[in-house]
């Protein structure tokens, strides 16, 4: 039995094949009425699509590459579900390649190789002035980047800075004048990741009258085991602070382990706000800004796909709001 193509379809429906493609993939461009007629011919000629055969006809993949620092993190998924569920239906693919910390010494990715293999890239958490970032934007596809801003390609991102200045100002409203900081590698750099969200705790202690104490300010590494630690010099400072402010929900349950061992109640003895909206942070009674994570992850393949139905389509920046969820880690009991 010969196997059946897009021409056959084409011809079965009375369309033309850029047309089958077209409704194969999902495109918005093609009506909804002629989308479900194409996929029932399909479906009917019992058609199974063939990548290699895609590929050597289209030129397209039909697969979107997603560049990300790490995989295991809980953000990283739930934006990587988000994607997901967007591409669900459209016959796109996924491949995820992991570049390591993008602090440390680390191969470049191999953009050109995985170019060959994709018709797109999502790139999560990739800093400004990473070359990463500069072999990305050299690639003559698609790419929209999340958390990190750029004029040359389409952008997802939270206003990180409002974001912090929300938390700093939480703690500052409860009384709080002198509130530590534990932050990721750097932030003092104006193009890392942490730099805006600096700019946010630095807004608030200046709206406040405040300025800032660099003794207050420490380096959690983005990791539990870091927030632990940072949150131990802290505490160890002849005059520790009141309340303190993590960079991230994972570095913000590291302290509260801080705080535990030192027989210390979260909200009475010290306050502590986190940034992300870890689905754990309820259970454990934590004060944080929540991001919508699968909304960013979803906004970002609608770019995409948008972009591979338009060429021509210029480049868009997505900015989604905060939330401020306020619990026992800063409440006095």
């Amino acid at each position: 039995m010969n196997s059946i193509g897009i021409r056959d379809i084409a011809r079965a429906a009375g369309v033309s094949t850029a047309t089958v493609s077209r409704a194969l993939r999902g495109f918005a461009t093609v009506d909804p009425e002629l989308r479900d007629h194409v996929l029932a011919v399909a479906e009917r000629l019992n058609y199974v699509g063939s990548p290699a055969a895609a590929a050597l006809s289209t030129g397209k993949m039909n697969a979107i590459g997603i560049i990300t620092p790490h995989l295991s993190r809980w953000s990283t998924m739930r934006m990587v579900e988000g994607i997901e569920r967007e591409l669900r239906g459209s016959g796109i693919d996924l491949v995820l390649y992991s570049m390591g910390d993008p602090n440390d010494p680390h191969p470049r990715p191999p953009i050109q190789r995985l170019r060959t293999r994709v018709d797109a890239f999502v790139a999560m958490s990739v800093a400004a002035n990473s070359p990463d970032l500069e072999a990305l934007l050299a690639v003559d596809v698609p790419v929209c980047l999340i958390g990190t801003e750029s004029e040359m390609v389409s952008c997802v991102l939270i206003d990180d800075t409002e974001g912090a200045r929300t938390a700093t100002a939480h703690l500052l409203g409860l009384g709080h004048t002198r509130i530590g900081l534990i932050y990721g590698r750097q932030i003092r750099d104006p193009l890392v990741l942490e730099q805006t969200r600096y700019l946010g705790y630095l807004a608030a202690l200046g709206g406040a009258g405040l300025e800032s104490s660099a003794e207050l300010e420490v380096s959690g590494g983005f990791t539990i085991a870091g927030g632990e630690q940072a949150m131990m010099r802290l505490l160890d400072l002849p005059e520790p602070p009141t309340a303190v402010f993590a960079m991230s929900d994972e570095m913000a349950f590291g302290a509260l382990r801080a705080l535990d061992a030192r027989g210390l109640t979260p909200g009475s003895d010290i306050a502590l706000v986190g940034f992300d909206g870890h689905d754990m942070a309820d259970y454990l009674g934590l004060s944080t800004i929540a991001q919508p994570l699968e909304q960013i992850g979803t906004a970002a393949a609608k770019v995409i796909l948008q972009s591979l139905d338009q060429d021509d389509r210029p480049p868009t920046k997505t900015i989604l709001g905060t939330q401020l969820i306020a619990r026992r880690s800063t409440q006095a009991r």
